[in-house]
């Protein structure tokens, strides 16, 4: 069946929708961001209960940045950041390999 995958094993069968939406989508673009934040909280020494600020620079990518804004709770808490921001142009910022793009990125630990 298009858009199923469907296995049978002893008599059971199981089928499982496998269509990405767009919510799908953006999850797993936020979910991955996630992660990234936290290996360059690793990269940088912090403390897990260290609090943070993150900038992201504004790439062109408009259903990438829309992820990020629509999670960004979700992120803010995973990653201990007090603050989420957009940026037009990150002069010193890293660059956030992110499978099918890149973000310019700024950590920064927060007392």
């Amino acid at each position: 069946i298009p858009g199923w995958a469907v296995a049978s094993e002893a008599g059971i069968t199981v089928a499982l929708d496998i269509t990405l939406t767009d919510a799908l989508k953006k999850e797993g673009i936020a979910r991955d961001f996630v992660n990234r934040i936290q290996n360059l909280r690793k990269d940088k020494g912090l403390e897990v209960m260290d609090k943070i600020s993150i900038e992201v620079e504004k790439n062109g990518h408009a259903d990438v940045i829309s992820a990020l804004m629509d999670y960004k709770d979700y992120i803010s808490n995973e990653t201990q950041a007090l603050s989420m921001e957009l940026k037009d142009k990150l002069v010193d910022g890293t660059d956030v390999d992110m499978d099918e793009f890149t973000l310019k990125v700024r950590v920064e630990i927060k007392k």
